[in-house]
């Protein structure tokens, strides 16, 4: 039996579908790779930026008291004198 050019529209058309499906998954796939790599490097940036605040508020933390120890040491050398903060 010889195929008839519907049988050869129907195969090129399934062709078609299986080829478009295949392309759409791959790009998904692909992108959804690239988004969670990106969000995994954009998660490591956001903790060092978090490491830093950590970091610089306990920083200021340890100036204020350093300041104050200054203010009462100057106190005591100079008992009469008022220091303005």
């Amino acid at each position: 039996m010889h195929p008839t050019p519907m049988n050869d529209t129907i195969i090129v058309a399934l062709l078609s579908l299986l080829g478009t499906l295949a392309g759409t998954f791959g790009g998904i796939i692909t992108a959804n790779k690239l988004t969670t790599y990106r969000l995994e490097r954009l998660e490591a940036t956001v903790n060092k930026h978090n490491g830093m605040i950590e970091r610089l508020y306990t920083a200021e933390g340890a100036i204020t008291e350093l300041q104050h120890d200054v203010r009462d040491l100057k106190q005591y050398h100079h008992p009469t004198q008022t220091i303005a903060q």
